[in-house]
C-alpha cells in the first residue's frame, strides 16, 4: 500500500495526474483518494517554511541585542514551544477529511466556524505578500550584484509579478502539484541553505557578544530577560502561524493514519525550520559586524545586508533561494486562501475563489509595496493575526481532547450545503462556549502587544516592556475555555459513545437538519451516526 501510495504522488492518484486541476474543496475528501503520508506533510510544512521570510526572523535575536549563543538559545525555546503548541493541529485534517477552519464547526458552532476560516484567510494572504517581497528583493538584489539589473521599481514589478504568477498557476493546479513543488523545494533550499553556512562560514565569529555578553552572563544585566523573551516569541509565532491552515494540507492524509505520526510530522517540520532560522542568526551577526547600517532596529534590512556581506560566488545561490523559498512557501500560502474563501462563501468552487482571492493578494502586494509602502506593517498584521489564531488553536486542542478525538465529519458540513441543525448547531449555530474563550483571549493578546514603533496595546507594558501576549493568550484561552465547559456542559450528542473525557455533559436533544428552504433532511447513517460510532471508537488515540 505504501508503495502504491508513493507511486500515486510521482504522477498520478486516485484523483488523476499531478498536473490535473484538483477538483476537491471544502466538503470531506473521499477516503479513496486520499494518498497522501505523514511524510508529505512533513515536506509541504517545512517547504512552506524554509525560505527568507524564516531568516530574517531567524535575525531577530541579533537585532534585539543577543549575542550568538544567547540568540540560539532563544530560537530553539521559541521552535519547540511553537511546535508543540501546532503538531496538535495536524490531526483535524486526516480525521475530518477536511480543513481546520471547518472541522472548528464542531467547537465554535456551525456559523462560529468562520472565525477560522477568516483567521486562515487573512494569516495566509499577510505571509503570502511577506514571501513574495522579501523573495523578489532578494532576487533583484542579487541580479543586480550579479547582472547589473537596476534596483528601480520596475525591476521589483517583474519579480513580484514573476513570483505572484507561478504561484497562482500552483495553486490553481491544487495540493498534488503544491507537494511536487515543495518535494523539490525542501532539498533544493536545504542544500542552498548549507552551501550558505560554508560562504559565510570564515567570517562567523560564534562569540558575537551582542549587547548582553556571550551567555548566561547576561541574566544579570539591565533588559536581557525582555530580549530574550522578545526574541523567542517571535520565533515561536512562526510555527503558530500554520495553526489555522494545518488542515489545508493534511486533509489527503488517510483517516487510518496513526495519529502519532501525523503529530510527528508536524513538529518536525517546524523543528527542520532551524536550517533557515540558524541561518539567520548567523548572518545577522556577521552583518551586525561588518555592515551595522542594515541591523539598525528601527528600520532593519535583513536582506540587503546580506547581498553586502555576501561573497560574489554565492549570488546565484541567493538567486536561486529567493525563487525555489517563494514558490514554495507563497504556494503554501495561497493554496489555503482559496479554500477559506470557498468555506466562507460555498458558491466559489475551490479553483473560482482561487483565481478571485490570488488576484486580489497579487494586487495587494503592488499596491502595499509601491503606493503604501506597507511592507512593515503587514509584517505587523501578521503577527497581530498570530496573537488571534494562537487562543483558537487552544479551544480546538482542548475540544479534540474532550470529544475523545471523535466528531461528525458529515455535521460539519452543514455550514456549506446552507442548511440549519445538527450535533454541532448549538445555540442558532454558535457554541458560546469556544466563541467567548477565543474572543475574550484574543482581546486580552492584542491589548498586551508590545512592539514598539510598530503597535503597542494599552496594556503593553504591563510585564515592564516584554510583550506577553501570546503566551497570556494561551493560557487564558484554557483557562476560559475548560471552565466553561463545566460550568455550561455540552450535549451529549457531540461526544462518541464511551462519552466525554475531563468534562461532563448534558442529554440536549440535537436540532433537526433543515434545507435552505426549511425542510427536515432524512439523517444519513453516514460517519458521525449512532451505527458508527462504536466503529470510530476503535481509532481512537
Amino acid at each position: 500500500m505504501a508503495k502504491t501510495q508513493r507511486a500515486a504522488y510521482a504522477g498520478e492518484t486516485a484523483g488523476g495526474k499531478v498536473t490535473q486541476v484538483e477538483t476537491y474543496g471544502i466538503e470531506q475528501i473521499p477516503e479513496k483518494d486520499r494518498n497522501a503520508s505523514a511524510f508529505d506533510l512533513f515536506r509541504v510544512s517545512f517547504g512552506g517554511a524554509n525560505t527568507f521570510a524564516t531568516a530574517f526572523l531567524g535575525a531577530f535575536p541579533i537585532l534585539f541585542g543577543l549575542s550568538f549563543w544567547q540568540g540560539l538559545a532563544a530560537t530553539l525555546t521559541g521552535l519547540v514551544i511553537g511546535a508543540l503548541l501546532l503538531a496538535p493541529m495536524a490531526v483535524f485534517g486526516p480525521t475530518n477529511g477536511t480543513n481546520n477552519a471547518v472541522s472548528s464547526s464542531a467547537h465554535l458552532g456551525v456559523h462560529g466556524r468562520i472565525v477560522g476560516s477568516f483567521l486562515s484567510l487573512l494569516t495566509a494572504t499577510a505571509f503570502f505578500s511577506i514571501s513574495v517581497w522579501s523573495s523578489g528583493d532578494a532576487l533583484v538584489g542579487g541580479l543586480n550584484r550579479l547582472v547589473g539589473v537596476p534596483q528601480d521599481m520596475g525591476s521589483f514589478a517583474v519579480a513580484y509579478g514573476l513570483f505572484g504568477a507561478l504561484v497562482l498557476v500552483v495553486c490553481i493546479y491544487g495540493f498534488r502539484f503544491m507537494l511536487l513543488v515543495n518535494k523539490i523545494a525542501v532539498v533544493a533550499a536545504t542544500l542552498l541553505f548549507v552551501v550558505g553556512f560554508i560562504a559565510f562560514g570564515g567570517d562567523l565569529d560564534l562569540n558575537f557578544a551582542g549587547a548582553f555578553g556571550t551567555g548566561l552572563d547576561g541574566l544579570g544585566v539591565e533588559g536581557f530577560i525582555p530580549a530574550f523573551i522578545g526574541a523567542a516569541l517571535i520565533v515561536m509565532s512562526n510555527p503558530i502561524s500554520f495553526g489555522a491552515f494545518l488542515g489545508d494540507w493534511a486533509r489527503y492524509i488517510p483517516t487510518a493514519t496513526p495519529k502519532r505520526k501525523v503529530i510527528g510530522a508536524a513538529f518536525l517540520a517546524q523543528v527542520a525550520t532551524l536550517v533557515p532560522f540558524v541561518f539567520g542568526l548567523a548572518t545577522a551577526s556577521i552583518i551586525a559586524t561588518k555592515a551595522p547600517e542594515f541591523m539598525d532596529p528601527a528600520a532593519p534590512n535583513y536582506v540587503g545586508g546580506l547581498l553586502a556581506v555576501s561573497p560574489a560566488w554565492y549570488f546565484i545561490p541567493l538567486c536561486a533561494i529567493a525563487l525555489i523559498g517563494g514558490m514554495s512557501t507563497g504556494a503554501s500560502s495561497l493554496y489555503g486562501t482559496g479554500l477559506d474563501f470557498s468555506s466562507v462563501f460555498p458558491r466559489f468552487n475551490r479553483v473560482q475563489a482561487t483565481v478571485f482571492i490570488g488576484l486580489l493578494a497579487i494586487a495587494f502586494i503592488f499596491i502595499g509595496r509601491f503606493a503604501f509602502n506597507l511592507v512593515q506593517s503587514i509584517s505587523t498584521f501578521a503577527t497581530l493575526i498570530v496573537t488571534c489564531t494562537a487562543p483558537w488553536m487552544v479551544v480546538m486542542i482542548i475540544g479534540f481532547i474532550t470529544r475523545r478525538g471523535w466528531y461528525d465529519a458529515d455535521a460539519l458540513q452543514v455550514f456549506n450545503r446552507r442548511q440549519t441543525g445538527g450535533r454541532y448547531w448549538f445555540n442558532h449555530g454558535w457554541n458560546l462556549r469556544g466563541m467567548l474563550s477565543w474572543l475574550v483571549s484574543a482581546a486580552a493578546g492584542l491589548s498586551l502587544v508590545n512592539m514598539p514603533g510598530q503597535f503597542q496595546g494599552p496594556l503593553g507594558n504591563l510585564a515592564g516592556g516584554v510583550d506577553i501576549s501570546l503566551p497570556a493568550s494561551l493560557v487564558l484561552a484554557a483557562v476560559l475555555y475548560i471552565g466553561l465547559l463545566w460550568l455550561f456542559p455540552e450535549p451529549r450528542a457531540v461526544f462518541p459513545a464511551a462519552g466525554p473525557r475531563w468534562v461532563p455533559s448534558r442529554e440536549t436533544p440535537v436540532a433537526p437538519l433543515k434545507d435552505s428552504a426549511g425542510n427536515t433532511v432524512p439523517a444519513t447513517a453516514g460517519p458521525g451516526s449512532a451505527e458508527q460510532e462504536q466503529a470510530e471508537l476503535v481509532a481512537q488515540p
